[in-house]
């Protein structure tokens, strides 16, 4: 099988091949079993032919034993040369009736008693014409043990017949026990060559669908290198190019933001420091319509600032989240640790934190995953009323684990649910007297949480906004 790992033979060829050896195996056993029954049917034949045989020279040699018994009796009576004559004729055919029995597998010890007793009544066929009628007596008596020995010769033809017919019904049976072995020996290795070759064939495609999946995740540093028919490792190249030409692109774009965001902050940093030096009056008093521009114009370059710094946030955690470091983690602990960092900040708005479910614990990056948690109850903290009640439960299926965050505030409005995700998009229901955020925060969670295997949703219904984060049970 290791040799056939690299063979040289497209899918199809190796496919067809195998469809032919699967073929040849079971073509073989018909044949074999063409063979075997041509065999069995020629014995069979052979064994037919040879009972007519014996069973018709047993016949046979009854009429000539009755043929030669008038012909010799009425010929010591009669003394006729031509009796003698259909006497010695008989028993010439009788004698050749016994050749054939012989030749077809009689035992020879009664065609000798057989002959012998002929030989005796040939005897009695020669002598003074005085004796005749005394010979004749003596002849009826030699003809009645003759008749006792062609019985004998008969019942020793019949179970000779009967031997042979019971050894061909022997073969057979061995022959059919034979053939049923082979028909279940070729079922079963037909059956696992199928198996093995579908396994071996469908092993490259699996891992192509990795390969495939975990380019579209965004999985870039896990060369493409799929072993298997040559097509199969054709496409495996293309991959592998395609990650690279992937790799290239996202390491460029890395390159560009931070180039721009460069390029951009040292004249914003210049920018900011001059209108700054207007508002204090470095280069003359100004009237309230100056100052008020000059507010603006800080305003605006702050909020610039902030919105390249996000850039460069967001750009960092999508390249980090390519970089899992996974360990096995109790979830309750690892939610409980995030509240407690957050702790003035909800007990400055007056709300409450509950954590409550299952204690599950599941193979994950609990930086990256604490980071999520951080930023989904960070959002749920700003948009919750004064007064309520922020709830983080777990809970879980045999496959999935399952962390559900509900916040008391407006929730979501319809034309936001479908862009929420977005990066650096803003909601319409924007809490008073809050900072205005810079949109990346759910964008982040969902890069970090897709990172893992799963996804992050935001729930139909309310009150609040409620976000749903689902986890493979196994890395």
């Amino acid at each position: 099988m290791r040799r056939l790992k690299y063979a040289r033979g497209s899918f199809q060829q190796l496919l067809l091949f195998a469809f032919l050896l699967i073929t040849a195996l079971l073509v073989g056993v018909a044949l074999r079993s063409v063979f075997q029954y041509d065999v069995l049917m020629r014995q069979s034949r052979d064994a037919a032919a040879s009972a007519l045989t014996l069973s018709g020279a047993a016949q046979s040699l009854a009429e000539r034993s009755a043929a030669m018994e008038r012909a010799g009796r009425q010929s010591l009576v009669l003394n006729d040369a031509v009796l003698r004559r259909r006497f010695n004729d008989a028993a010439r055919d009788a004698q050749g009736i016994l050749d054939r029995l012989i030749a077809n597998g009689l035992e020879p010890t009664p065609v000798d008693a057989w002959r012998a007793q002929l030989g005796q009544i040939d005897g009695l066929l020669s002598g003074p014409i005085e004796t005749a009628l005394t010979r004749e007596g003596t002849m009826a008596m030699q003809f009645r043990d003759l008749d006792a020995l062609n019985t004998q010769i008969a019942q020793a033809a019949q179970m000779l017949i009967e031997t042979r017919n019971l050894a061909l019904a022997e073969r057979i049976e061995s022959a059919r026990t034979r053939l049923m072995r082979q028909v279940v020996a070729a079922s079963v290795l037909a059956v696992t060559l199928a198996l093995a070759f579908g396994i071996w064939l469908a092993r490259p495609f699996k891992r192509l669908e990795r390969a495939i999946v975990g380019l579209g995740e965004n999985r870039l540093d896990e060369p493409i290198d799929i072993r298997g028919p040559a097509d199969v490792r054709r496409l495996s190249e293309q991959l592998e190019w395609l990650r690279l030409r992937l790799t290239e692109l996202d390491a460029d774009k890395a390159r560009f933001l931070r180039h721009v965001s460069h390029e951009l902050k040292t004249p914003l940093a210049a920018l900011r420091e001059g209108v700054s030096l207007l508002e204090d009056g470095v280069t003359g008093a100004l009237n309230p319509a100056q100052r008020e521009v000059a507010q603006i114009l800080q305003q605006n370059a702050v909020t610039l600032q902030s919105q390249i710094e996000a850039l460069l946030r967001f750009n960092a955690a999508a390249f980090e989240a390519r970089e899992l470091r996974r360990q096995r983690t109790p979830l309750l602990p690892l939610i409980e640790e995030q509240v407690d960092a957050q702790r003035l900040q909800w007990q400055a708005h007056g709300l409450t934190v509950k954590v409550e479910g299952e204690p599950l614990s599941i193979t994950v990056d609990p930086v990256k995953l604490g980071t999520a948690i951080a930023n989904l109850l960070s959002n749920a903290i700003r948009f919750s009323a004064r007064g309520g009640t922020i709830t983080l439960a777990v809970s879980g299926t045999a496959d999935t684990a399952r962390i559900d965050i509900a916040d008391a505030g407006p929730g979501v409005a319809d034309g936001d649910r479908d862009r929420i995700f977005e990066p650096f998009y803003r909601g319409e229901r924007q809490p008073e007297h809050a900072l205005k955020g810079t949109g990346i925060g759910l964008s982040i969670v969902q890069e970090y949480i897709a990172a893992h295997g799963g996804r992050i949703a935001l729930l139909p219904g309310g009150p609040g906004a409620r976000f749903r984060i689902e986890l493979p049970r196994t890395a």
